[in-house]
């Protein structure tokens, strides 16, 4: 592995609300041409370890992640993790919260739907069996299924709405998963700091996780434009952060998320610890220069 390698550090499976399989993710990375890749499933490791073997085995370097939820002045992050022990049990108790805190939002939102006269019942969506290949999670395949929305889109414009009650819970703040991160050996990541779904603006939100110790950005992400890419660089520069990149590929669930794009070259990051093993680090830092 050489700073030519393609790098894709944000791929989600069907532990979380991605279509692929292990098996399907790793042969997909391989059709990409990628040579590093992470899986990092929401507020899930469950894939991590049958993942990491496949790759193994196709000859592919292979870093176990996940992606926490976290709340910060009333915003949601994401905090990717990398390097991890999915069996670590300080990991593994935050990620079962947050899916219980999920799971809990799913529940409510179709009581909540079903009191203003949608035709949903909360009985039939218990009894509900949601196929993950399908990508996304219950509520949205039952609410599908039911003619409530088309997919994700209408779903936060026409269901999962403040005025209709509906919001995301209050999760763990940034502290808490950066924490178990750590303790499970990891190194913890600010995903996509300029998307809009934050709300703050980029340095600000830079600058809110500088003070919670995140080790490294997410500078390069599909919904980053050239310039957020490069300010969100040059921030981790002054900083001395990790540079990450990813496509935050969901399978076919997101079909604008392709594996493998943005085109990312080992060179373009910074990924310290966790450079593959004869990775040839002079060589990595040299080209970031030139290819970012």
């Amino acid at each position: 592995m050489n700073g030519d390698t393609r790098v894709d550090l944000h791929i989600h499976t069907t532990a979380s609300d991605g279509t692929w399989s292990p098996a399907e993710t790793v042969a997909a990375v391989q059709a990409a041409g990628v040579g590093l890749f992470a899986v990092t499933d929401h507020d899930t490791a469950a894939n991590v370890a049958e993942t990491g073997r496949l790759a193994a085995a196709a000859g592919l370097g292979c870093l176990p992640g996940v992606e926490i939820s976290a709340t910060l002045s009333g915003h949601l992050f994401h905090i990717l993790g990398y390097g991890i022990d999915p069996e670590h049990a300080v990991l593994k108790n935050i990620l079962a919260a947050n899916t219980a805190l999920m799971e809990e939002v799913d529940h409510d939102s179709v009581k909540k739907l079903a009191a203003a006269g949608f035709p949903v019942d909360y009985g039939e969506f218990c009894a509900y069996r949601h196929d993950p290949r399908r990508g996304g999670w219950k509520a949205l395949a039952y609410f599908i299924d039911k003619g409530l929305c088309t997919g994700v889109g209408d779903f936060f414009t026409k269901l999962f709405t403040a005025e209709r009650g509906i919001v995301f819970p209050v999760f763990p703040g940034p502290a808490a998963a950066i924490a178990a991160i750590k303790a499970a050996g990891g190194v913890p990541v600010l995903a996509h700091p300029g998307s809009e779904f934050h709300g703050p603006a980029l340095e600000e939100t830079l600058n809110l996780f500088a003070a919670e110790r995140i080790e490294g950005v997410e500078c390069f992400h599909l919904c980053h434009d050239a310039a957020t890419t490069r300010r969100a660089v040059e921030w981790c520069d002054r900083h001395g952060l990790l540079i990450t990149g990813g496509s935050d590929c969901h399978g076919t669930f997101v079909p604008a998320r392709r594996l493998g794009v943005p085109e990312l070259r080992l060179a373009q990051l910074r990924l310290g610890r966790l450079l593959a093993e004869g990775t040839d680090k002079s060589e990595q830092d040299g080209k970031r220069k030139n290819l970012r």
